[in-house]
Formats: C-alpha cells, sequence, structure tokens
C-alpha cells in the first residue's frame, strides 16, 4: 500500500508520531489511508450540503475496513461570479483544483480517494486529478438541485437571468422576478437543468469513474447519502483490487463520454473539459470526435434549458443507466469497457430496469433529432472549430447571415443588448474574451439571457472566443478558435461585415474578401486587457487554446 512509506518501519517513527497527533490509532493506520476530498463550502449552493456527503462518504469508508482521512478543494459558483471580473477566475480554478489535489495526494501517499464536487469546475478538476494521479479512486457528487415552482410551473436559475431582459422589455413586472428570484433556486444541488455541473456529473458516470446514479439522484434524497457510503466502501475493493483510474478510462471510454454527452445535449463546455480530462490519461481528444460522433448519435433528451424538463425527471425515469441503457440497444456503445463498479458496462446495464417516459428519454427509433447535441463549426472565422449546443437552437437559426455588431467586451455587448441597440437579423460578436484574451475565458450567460429575454433568441446570433453557460439557449456559438488575442480572424471583423452561420454545414464564414482579410491584418493591433491579478497573469502565459480544451500548455 502507498500509505506505508508513511506508516511503516523504523525510520517513519516520527511520521507516525504526527499521525498518533491527529488522534489516529496504530489500528487506523495499519488499515487503507482514503483520502476523502471535500468542496464544501459556504458560498456555492451545490457545495452548502458537502459536509454530510463527505461524512457518509468516511461512514462508508470505514464500514468497508479503511481509514478516512479529509481534506478541502476550492470550489467557484459559475452564477456568482458571472457578469463581473470574477468569472475570469473560474475556469483557472480547474487547474488549481487539480494541482493542489495532486500536491495534497503526493505529499501525503493515500492508498486510494474518494472525490466530492459539485458545481462547473471542480467536476472536470477532480476527474483530472483521478487520471493525473492514477491511484484507486471514485468520484461521488453532491447531486442536483430540484427545480423551482413559479406559478404552478417548473422554474430554474436561467428563467431568472431571462426574466431580467424581460423586464428591460417591460414583458415582466418587476414584482414577478422579484419573486421568481427567490423560487428559481429551492435549495442545495448543481443547478438542476443541464448545465455544465450535471453535464460532468452525469458524465462521470458514463465515463465510468462514478457510481450508477452519480448524476441523476437529488442532492435532497437520501439515496444522495447511500450513493456516498457506498463509494465510500467500493473505494475499499477498488484499491483491494488495485483498480486505478487509467485501467478504467481507455480510448472506448472517451467515446462512450461523448456518445452519451451527445444523447443527452450537455453543455458546450464538455468540449473544453472532456479534452482536459483525457488528456490527463495519455488520450487525446480533438474536436471532430465530437463532430463524427454526433453525425450517429441522436439527441434523446431536452432538458432545461433545451425543454421543460430537470435532472429530477430524468431521475425518476431511470437516469444515465436509462439514457445508456437505449443507447446500447442500438450498438452506439462500448459496454465491454471497466467501470469503478468493478463489473463492466454491460453487466451494469444488465439489471437496469427503466420505467420509462417517452419523452423525457425517447427512444433510438423517436428521437428529437437524428444528430447528437452539440455541434463543431468551422470556417474562416474558426478554422480551428467553435461549438454551438445545437439542440438549444431555435429553427429559424439553424441557417442565417446577417451584419455583425461588434464588441471588444462583454460588458459593452451585454448594455447594447439591454439597450435596445441589437436587431432582429443582427450576429452579436463578443471578442477578447477567450483564454488569453479574457483572460481567462468568461462564461457568459448575462448575454444570451439577455437576448432571450429580449425576445430576440429566434433572431439574433451571437459568436464570440469566449464560453457559455451550460443554460445558454439560442444560436450561441463560443470557443471560437484562434482567439482574437492570438491573432484569430475574430479579431479582424468590422461593424456591418456579414456573418454567414449554417449549423447543419457545420459552416461559421466571414463573408468578406481574403485580401481585405490580409488588409485588415496588416494593421491590425490587438486590445491588450490590463490583469493584476497573478493568477491570471499566470493563466494567460499558460493557456492553451479553447480546441485544446484550454488547459496549462506542457512545454516538455
Amino acid at each position: 500500500m502507498r500509505s506505508r512509506k508513511m506508516t511503516q518501519g523504523l525510520e517513519r517513527a516520527p511520521h507516525r508520531s504526527l499521525l498518533y497527533a491527529t488522534g489516529m490509532t496504530r489500528e487506523e493506520m495499519d488499515r487503507p489511508l482514503i483520502g476523502v476530498v471535500n468542496a464544501a463550502n459556504d458560498i456555492v449552493p451545490g457545495h452548502i450540503h458537502l459536509g454530510t456527503i463527505s461524512q457518509a462518504v468516511k461512514d462508508g469508508v470505514r464500514m468497508g475496513g479503511g481509514t478516512p482521512l479529509s481534506f478541502p478543494a476550492i470550489g467557484v459558483c459559475d452564477g456568482l461570479a458571472m457578469g463581473h471580473e470574477g468569472m475570469r477566475m473560474s475556469l483557472p480554478s480547474r487547474e488549481i483544483i487539480a494541482d493542489s489535489i495532486e500536491l495534497m495526494a503526493t505529499a501525503h501517499p493515500f492508498d486510494g480517494l474518494v472525490l466530492i464536487p459539485n458545481c462547473d469546475k471542480i467536476v472536470p478538476a477532480m476527474l483530472m486529478a483521478m487520471l493525473r494521479l492514477n491511484i484507486p479512486a471514485i468520484l461521488v457528487s453532491g447531486g442536483p438541485m430540484l427545480a423551482g415552482k413559479s406559478k404552478g410551473q417548473a422554474t430554474d436559475l436561467i428563467k431568472v437571468f431571462e426574466g431580467v431582459g424581460q423586464v428591460k422589455r417591460g414583458t415582466m413586472p418587476s414584482e414577478e422576478l422579484d419573486e421568481l428570484e427567490q423560487s428559481a433556486c429551492p435549495g442545495c444541488g448543481s443547478c438542476s437543468g443541464m448545465f455544465t455541473a450535471n453535464s460532468m456529473n452525469c458524465l462521470a458516470e458514463a465515463i465510468g469513474l462514478a457510481l450508477p446514479g452519480n448524476g441523476t439522484i437529488p442532492a435532497v434524497a437520501a439515496g444522495r447519502v447511500r450513493l456516498a457510503k457506498a463509494a465510500g466502501q467500493q473505494v475499499l475493493h477498488l484499491v483491494e483490487k488495485q483498480i486505478t483510474p487509467r485501467s478504467i478510462v481507455t480510448a472506448e471510454s472517451v467515446a462512450n463520454a461523448v456518445t452519451v454527452d451527445m444523447a443527452l445535449g450537455c453543455s458546450t463546455n464538455t468540449v473544453l473539459h472532456l479534452p482536459a480530462i483525457f488528456r490527463e490519461a495519455k488520450l487525446e481528444l480533438g474536436l471532430d470526435i465530437f463532430d463524427a460522433i454526433s453525425s450517429k448519435t441522436p439527441n434523446l433528451c431536452r432538458l432545461s434549458p433545451a425543454g421543460p424538463d430537470h435532472i429530477e425527471d430524468l431521475d425518476q425515469v431511470g437516469g444515465i443507466p436509462a439514457v445508456m441503457q437505449e443507447l446500447a440497444s442500438g450498438g452506439l456503445l462500448n459496454t465491454g469497457v471497466a467501470t469503478v463498479t468493478g463489473r463492466t458496462l454491460q453487466e451494469n446495464l444488465a439489471s437496469v430496469q427503466r420505467p420509462g417516459h417517452q419523452e423525457v428519454v425517447r427512444s433510438l427509433d423517436n428521437p428529437y433529432s437524428e444528430r447528437g447535441g452539440i455541434a463543431i463549426l468551422r470556417g474562416n472565422i474558426a478554422p480551428d472549430g467553435a461549438v454551438v449546443k445545437q439542440s438549444a437552437v431555435h429553427p429559424d437559426m439553424m441557417v442565417r447571415s446577417g451584419p455583425a455588431r461588434v464588441f471588444d467586451s462583454e460588458e459593452d455587448a451585454v448594455e447594447a443588448i439591454l439597450g435596445d441597440a441589437i436587431s432582429a437579423g443582427d450576429v452579436i460578436v463578443i471578442r477578447y474574451e477567450g483564454p488569453k484574451g479574457g483572460p481567462g475565458m468568461r462564461e457568459m450567460l448575462s448575454p444570451t439571457s439577455a437576448i432571450a429575454g429580449m425576445g430576440l433568441d429566434a433572431d439574433v446570433g451571437l459568436i464570440t472566443d469566449g464560453r457559455f453557460s451550460g443554460g445558454t439557449r439560442g444560436a450561441a456559438i463560443g470557443h471560437v478558435s484562434p482567439e482574437a488575442a492570438e491573432g484569430g480572424v475574430i479579431g479582424l471583423i468590422e461593424e456591418g461585415d456579414t456573418i454567414h452561420i449554417n449549423i447543419p454545414e457545420r459552416r461559421l464564414q466571414l463573408e468578406v474578401e481574403a485580401s481585405e482579410l490580409q488588409r485588415r491584418r496588416e494593421v491590425w493591433q490587438p486590445v491588450h486587457k490590463e490583469v493584476q491579478s497573478p493568477v491570471l497573469r499566470r493563466y494567460r502565459k499558460l493557456a492553451t487554446s479553447a480546441a485544446q480544451g484550454a488547459v496549462y500548455r506542457d512545454d516538455e
């Protein structure tokens, strides 16, 4: 066991002395030592209850014969960081969380890990750390928030963001927004739609690094506590058999994750996070695999923001196992892959009893669409790729040309949208918001929600080298690569230029002659944003492009 480097032998008497100081007994030292990584805090709704989940995990570890030792991880709430300087910190926090777990688990050689995230960047960060360390480990999230209720209808945080635009437009009384903001988020958990956090918690199941139920059992359900106990017990089995994350995550697992991603209609942020996660397992995941798998994977689910249902509705009809069972029935999954259950995916799915609801999870012969939820667009604006959640795009916006309305920051764009300066048919361009240009690649739910709230989501496109929330709907095309700060064509677009969007044909084109673009490039000067934060200066220096997952550059 790894922990023996810290607990066994004459030379480790000083180490044992320090462990005795924590109240640990020699018997506890001789058992497998399991690190429990707990991202609990008092500011993130998805994390306020993780103390309960952590205790359940520790109970499970002790039930399995191990000794649990917890340590913390930070966590940023993208919703609270939205629309101001704080959002620049969200994506860089992913790298910091992964690094901090590596530091702790190497300095203190645990035999195994149970990692407890819940929200946006914390989930991929912990998956990255699992694969980097490659010691027996399992992830168990805090679970999704229940949907709120307003006027007898299910609602969620996205409706509050969109309500801001509706109040500005005069189609919602401010008193109604006051009521909505108090009811949309009824308690603990990751926000209730198929947004980034829930997307990643669901995909953790699909990858095989979390137990069935991880993505969908509600945060407030007793089943979530039982799942945490089961994870604590199961990690001891992984330690005994030396089943490590990289023995589970293979090229076949990669394909499974992207297939489930397409079927669910997950957040576009998965296109950032999955390459970053699999990179830690030395597996390359280029953007082309998303389109290749999307072309043969039907979209089976339309959860908020693409439809009226929420994660709790998916849970009630069998959760991710039900989706995977449907996909497997059509030969779309590699069912021989290993999972943290100790069984293959095929064995896990054999016992699934799907109660079924043909609108929450449709069958392969009656999908919402024949192609998956995410599309990768290319063209002279985005030769390295751009990403759109096509399952949440209004049919009228699937093919559209319009004049560019150019903004060099999110704030300027939001001011224009809420100030009635945007007209139907416009294509909004927000640039210098990429990994380096931002820096930090801000998530921009405010402008997309403002567009929807102003009633323009079926009439206005938006392209950016920044990124979007999983709660974004409409023709919102992000991750444009190369970004403006790196000399990308998005930085050469001028007010009034015609931009052509063709999602079915995967095209994003600036209709300007190449000679004119060359003339513009010769006089182009990048917008340089002064950055005081050492964290952001470091991230700007080290970050790769969005097409590579916006991870730190590897100079080895």
